[in-house]
């Protein structure tokens, strides 16, 4: 018994110096957390999103609202390993694409890693990123535009459009080898998914009826339950971002929380003094405001900083979709530019702000001594939403070509879009 005892202490001795913990670099709980925060932005994009921009739209697009968003995965879940992981990953070319060594996930087997985890966690981790960010432009253009347009926007998008600005960003591009500072996606997500929603907005005209009738959600218990499960699977998106299980992981998941609380307690109470009313619709909604803007700082600040952020974020996101939309006169329909767009600037400019050494050696910003930050912030936004832009708007165009208009016909818009598109209907109102 004694022998069989010293024996297994021995084994256990031994195990870090086995070439699988020790030579190659691989740790457990790195990986571990990863593949966690993997399922959990994973789950952002089908369930999260798609109640909470389903329950959004009219009931008679429901479905629609759904089957986009669920396309949007499938499509870039594909698009990634195919192409898309190369292009924003692969070794970089000239500071703008990474290069197509990559291709088909050529060369990475279950034995590569990025630090400390498998590169095949790391392709797909960012791959969840990819699929949220298509979907979230969706937004804006709900209840008009044909489903085989989106189909095909999507794929042209991906590869044009999010590739490039994800390799400037984490794939040793410009903008990082700037300093840019984008922890979790401020600008390679939001600022970019929210401009990219505002032109195909623009391009595809207003709703018919909008601004004349009403356009009531068609639940906004699927928006309020949509709006929690982002909120849970933004711990995987915000914290898992630090790729490794340690206390910069920690302050991302608490400051994340943080932010999403004060942003919607900022739009509820701004809402309620304006409205007289305070609406589920506007608590879910702040939440969202809250983590868009908290992402690209979330592994930067503390938690002071992150109430202000948060704080700031349901402000301008109930001031952004309740005034600004209104006098502008375009329809985003369900306020991607409003909340992604205007929060995810918010943000990236916050963290040229507060991003605190103390916090994360990586980053300094103009409170803590270091002005040029913030100048390299401004840069990186107005480069993304020029990129973004002018990119998209050639997409669109390209994309109306391919498919014969990007609008479906009046009648089809009247009837609603499940029955037309799909021939099902999500509520049995008979």
């Amino acid at each position: 018994m004694k022998r069989f005892r010293f024996l297994t202490v021995a084994m256990l001795l031994a195990l870090p110096l086995s070439p699988a913990w020790a030579a190659d670099g691989l740790n457990s709980g790195d990986t571990a957390w990863m593949i966690v925060s993997t399922a959990l932005v994973m789950m952002m994009t089908p369930a999260g999103l798609a109640l909470f921009y389903g329950g959004m739209s009219r009931y008679k697009n429901l479905l629609n609202t759904l089957a986009m968003t669920f396309v949007a995965y499938c499509l870039t879940s594909v698009i990634w390993v195919l192409w898309g992981y190369s292009l924003a990953f692969g070794p970089d070319v000239g500071g703008i694409i990474g290069g197509l060594d990559f291709l088909f996930l050529s060369g990475i087997t279950p034995a590569s890693l990025e630090g400390t985890i498998p590169t095949n966690v790391f392709a797909l981790f960012q791959m969840t990123f990819a699929c949220i960010t298509v979907a979230l432009v969706l937004g804006s253009i709900v209840d008009r535009m044909k489903f085989s347009s989106w189909i095909v926007f999507t794929v042209l998008w991906v590869t044009f459009i999010y590739t490039p600005i994800a390799h400037w960003v984490w794939g040793k591009g410009w903008m990082a080898t700037m300093g840019a500072l984008d922890y979790a996606g401020g600008t390679v997500v939001h600022i970019n998914a929210g401009v990219a929603g505002l032109v195909l907005s623009l391009v595809l005209g207003k709703r018919i009826g909008y601004g004349k009738e009403a356009m009531f959600p068609s639940s906004i218990a699927l928006t309020a339950l949509g709006a929690a499960l982002l909120w849970f699977g933004w711990f995987g998106f915000n914290a898992g971002s630090a790729l490794a299980a340690d206390g910069i992981a920690g302050s991302a998941f608490l400051v994340t929380n943080t932010s999403a609380a004060a942003a919607a307690l900022a739009w509820m109470f701004t809402e309620w003094s304006v409205t007289k009313k305070p609406t589920v619709l506007g608590i879910a909604s702040g939440v969202v405001a809250g983590l868009v803007a908290i992402t690209p700082a979330a592994g930067f600040v503390g938690v002071g900083a992150s109430i202000g952020i948060g704080l700031a974020a349901g402000g301008l996101g109930f001031f952004s979709v309740s005034t600004l939309k209104h006098k502008l006169g375009y329809d985003d329909s369900l306020d991607a530019f409003g909340v992604h767009g205007m929060c995810g600037t918010l943000g990236a400019l916050a963290t040229g702000l507060f991003a605190d050494p103390a916090v994360n050696a990586a980053g300094t910003g103009l409170f803590f001594g270091n002005p040029k930050q913030l100048l390299v912030q401004i840069i990186s936004i107005l480069a993304t939403a020029a990129f973004t832009a002018i990119g998209t708007l050639v997409l669109v165009y390209v994309t109306k070509a391919l498919t014969g208009g990007l609008r479906v016909g009046e009648e089809n818009e009247i009837m609603g879009l499940d029955g037309t598109v799909h021939g099902e209907r999500a509520f049995d109102l008979e």
